[in-house]
């Protein structure tokens, strides 16, 4: 018996991966997180997989149900929204299989992150603008941030954020920022990316805060802020450039 910890992509029920999709079509047991993961997501699962949905269990109550599915020898497809690399909170979920000494794998999924990206068309690392970017959040009342992590020491970087979980925190972000980033540094924010409620909304840094009210914005939200937002910014890189040394031969050379 073996309990898959699965990256169920931001939403979209054809943005999870192949490996993801064999597994829900043949693991006994699902548990989902059903504020997250839509029931799209589940269309691939035969009507006999006992599906459990998490959004109000507990760990303890999680905890049960591997347990019984262990007894039962059965394997158990653990659906989290996005990618478990980044705040899927599957840490203390693999801590405890641990000490119950039930085996787990983890299978990546599309980062949130990534698809708000591709679904703004844009490329987050511009040569000579942004190489960089930072994967982050602000303070919660579950869960403060390191103080070094803050956005005022990330910021120094000045290099691309994107800031997750942060809906509600915009008038702390703005503050932080500001001096290193400039009242008109781009911001795009992304809610709610490849559900039919998406909203791609492109500001300023010093309007971020009136944008997330005044949309309604309050949670599954994406951040970016940085030059590399700038499409005005973008150069023809030396990559493609015909003169560009490439090292690589053709293949029939």
């Amino acid at each position: 018996m073996k309990v898959y910890f699965i990256g169920a992509g931001p939403g979209a029920a054809d943005l999870i991966t192949l490996r993801a999709k064999k597994l829900i079509e043949t693991c006994p047991v699902i548990l989902y997180a059903g504020s997250l993961v839509p029931e799209e997501v589940l269309q691939f699962a035969p009507k006999e997989t006992r599906k459990i949905n998490t959004a109000s269990l507990s760990l303890g109550e999680i905890s049960e149900e591997l347990k019984q599915a262990s007894n039962e020898e059965k394997d158990v497809a653990r659906l989290h929204s996005g990618d478990p690399s980044l705040y899927s909170a599957i840490a203390e979920q693999c801590a405890l299989l641990n000490e119950l000494n039930i085996e787990y794998e983890v299978v990546p999924g599309v980062p949130a992150f990534a698809a708000a990206s591709a679904a703004l068309g844009l490329e987050l690392t511009l040569p000579e603008v942004n190489q960089t970017v930072i994967l982050t959040r602000t303070s919660k009342r579950a869960s403060a941030m390191p103080e070094d992590e803050s956005l005022k020491v990330l910021g120094a970087s000045k290099a691309l954020l994107a800031i997750h979980l942060s809906a509600k925190n915009t008038d702390h972000i703005v503050e932080e920022l500001l001096p290193n980033y400039g009242e008109e540094c781009p911001v795009f924010i992304t809610s709610d990316v490849t559900w039919p409620t998406e909203k791609l909304i492109k500001t300023k840094l010093k309007d971020l805060s009136t944008t997330v009210k005044k949309n309604g914005i309050e949670r599954t939200a994406i951040i970016f802020v940085g030059k590399a937002l700038d499409q005005e910014l973008v150069r023809k890189s030396a990559l493609y450039d015909k003169d560009h040394n490439r090292h690589l031969k053709p293949a029939s050379e």
